[in-house]
């Protein structure tokens, strides 16, 4: 059997006087070139010199970094003409239309071309536009769709305050919405007794919708929901570690404690009385060693305290609906209600409403 050609396989020999004719022409090349070398003109120089052949330089200025694109729906920067080697870095571009007062509570008015995210940044920066477009949209979810219901040219105003070490807090929200034909408004406030500030909108009920049977009665804020887009499987109530945990419904303990790395101590429960929920609590910091599965709760009854073990970067009970292998929002699944400011409690959310306004522009008329 003959052979197979191997790749890189060498040639067939050349007859001798191909051989001849080749070794004469690199022969005659490189003479040429050494003659070149000798006899040229001393200020002549080759066309692109290799890195070992280039004499030094002198000391230049470090390039300014590229500069960062504008966000969508905002004017492009403007390039500036290069800076000599002496001159000091540029500053920083400021933030735009943020308005200030003495204590420190900033507004802004943004109007939405684009993600609800890149008209905040546009006015605010980039630093505080992520953390504080979140926070807003907590606020937004309880009156529409977030991105859903959002059209070009709706406009979002927000008072805020930013913390050192913490996400900003936001103190009064107003979205005109062309979908709606209607302007939305909420402002936060500490009622006489509470423990926490609530958003109050302006006939007085509650921003948000509180569980009739809450899964934790004392927390601070909602800071996660099905319908906030985040793509969340529950419901996030912010609570000091120790708050007491209740079962939402009748049921029997089915697990404990599984996949602690993620989900801390944690409890699941099925309903019982064929309704088929299933309800998780996640992150918890005690579960009594009474506690066990198969154990039967009543609703309402303390099962455990919220924590933050698993993967929880902050002091939460991660509260989570099932039916089936499907989840499910608790605020479509459970009775729900919305609370009404006391009338002893009027006249100051009036006057804090005021110093919020005085922040905010004029409304815009929804619509136009």
């Amino acid at each position: 059997m003959p052979e197979m050609p191997t790749l890189g396989s060498p040639e067939k020999k050349q007859p001798p006087v191909a051989q001849v004719a080749i070794i004469a022409a690199v022969v005659g090349t490189v003479s040429g070139f050494a003659w070149w070398v000798t006899h040229r003109p001393p200020d002549a120089a080759p066309a692109e010199p290799t890195a070992a052949a280039t004499p030094p330089r002198a000391a230049e200025a470090p390039a300014p970094p590229p500069a960062e694109l504008a966000p969508t729906g905002a004017p492009a920067p403007i390039a500036a003409a290069p800076a000599p080697a002496s001159a000091p870095p540029a500053p920083a571009l400021a933030p735009l239309a943020v308005k200030k007062d003495k204590s420190g509570l900033k507004a802004f008015t943004a109007t939405i071309a684009g993600p609800l995210e890149t008209a905040v940044v546009a006015q605010v920066g980039r630093d505080v536009g992520g953390p504080l477009t979140q926070v807003v949209t907590r606020s937004l979810v309880w009156w529409f769709k977030v991105p859903g219901d959002l059209l070009k040219g709706d406009t979002l105003t927000a008072v805020y305050e930013e913390r050192d070490g913490q996400e900003p807090m936001v103190h009064a929200v107003r979205f005109t919405s062309r979908k709606f034909g209607k302007t939305f408004e909420a402002f936060r406030f500490q009622a006489k007794g509470d423990a926490h500030a609530r958003f109050i909108q302006l006939d007085g009920t509650t921003l948000e919708e509180q569980l009739v049977d809450p899964p934790i009665d004392d927390y601070e804020q909602i800071t996660s929901l099905l319908r906030d887009g985040r793509r969340h499987k529950g419901v996030d109530f912010k609570a000091p570690v120790g708050t007491p945990v209740r079962a939402t419904f009748d049921g029997v303990i089915a697990r404990k404690n599984w996949n602690f790395r993620g989900n801390g101590n944690s409890l699941e429960i099925e309903e019982s009385g064929g309704q088929g929920r299933t309800a998780l609590f996640l992150h918890l910091s005690e579960i009594p060693r009474s506690v066990q599965p198969g154990d039967k709760v009543k609703r309402g009854q303390v099962l455990a305290k919220s924590g933050n073990t698993g993967r929880s970067f902050a002091p939460h009970l991660h509260y989570q609906l099932m039916k089936g292998a499907t989840v499910v929002d608790p605020f479509e699944s459970h009775k729900t209600r919305r609370d009404t400011l006391p009338p002893a409690d009027r006249a100051d959310f009036d006057a804090q409403v005021a110093k919020l306004k005085a922040l905010m522009p004029a409304e815009t008329i929804a619509g136009n």
